[in-house]
C-alpha cells in the first residue's frame, strides 16, 4: 500500500468562478479559504498544459476542500453533457436534512433541480434528487433516515 497521508482537495474547473462561488459558498455552506493567480511554470509542465493563466478559489466544507479553477488561458473545449456511467468523476453527495427545502432554495438561487431525478422512500423517510452547479457538474442531494424532517 502507498503512505499517503491524506486526501487534500478535489478540483473542479468552472467558466465563471463568482457564480460557482456564489454556489459553493453562499448556497452549499462551504467556507471561503484562500484564492490564488497560477501563470506560466511549473503550472504549465504540472497542468499538462501551454501558458497557463487561472486563478483558483479553495473552499472548505466537513473536512473537505474544493478547488475552483478557473482559465484565463489556454481555453477550454465547448462542454459536453457526461453521464453518470462515463469513467471519472461522476457527482459530489451531500446529506441535507430536508430535501424539499434544500431543492426549493436550489429553484430561488436560480440553479438546476433535476426533478426527473426525484426518488422517495415512504417507508423509510429518505428521498434523493440531483441538482447542477452552473457549470452541469451534478450534485446528489440525499435525505436519509438520520436526516428526514420529522413528522409534526
Amino acid at each position: 500500500m502507498i503512505p499517503l497521508e491524506r486526501l487534500t482537495h478535489v478540483g473542479l474547473c468552472v467558466s465563471d468562478l463568482e457564480r460557482s462561488l456564489r454556489f459553493y459558498r453562499d448556497l452549499l455552506g462551504f467556507r471561503s479559504v484562500k484564492e490564488i493567480e497560477v501563470e506560466g511554470e511549473p503550472a504549465d509542465t504540472l497542468l499538462g498544459l501551454r501558458d497557463v493563466k487561472l486563478r483558483a478559489a479553495y473552499l472548505e466544507r466537513d473536512g473537505v476542500t474544493l478547488e475552483l479553477l478557473r482559465f484565463a488561458r489556454p481555453p477550454a473545449p465547448p462542454p459536453r453533457r457526461r453521464t453518470l456511467h462515463e469513467h471519472g468523476l461522476t457527482h459530489l453527495s451531500f446529506r441535507v436534512a430536508d430535501l424539499d427545502a434544500t431543492l426549493a432554495a436550489v429553484r430561488a438561487a436560480g440553479e438546476r433541480v433535476l426533478d426527473e431525478t426525484l426518488i422517495r422512500v415512504p417507508a423509510s423517510g429518505a428521498a434523493a434528487c440531483f441538482v447542477t452547479d452552473p457549470d452541469g457538474q451534478l450534485i446528489e442531494l440525499v435525505q436519509s433516515r438520520e436526516g428526514a424532517p420529522r413528522a409534526a
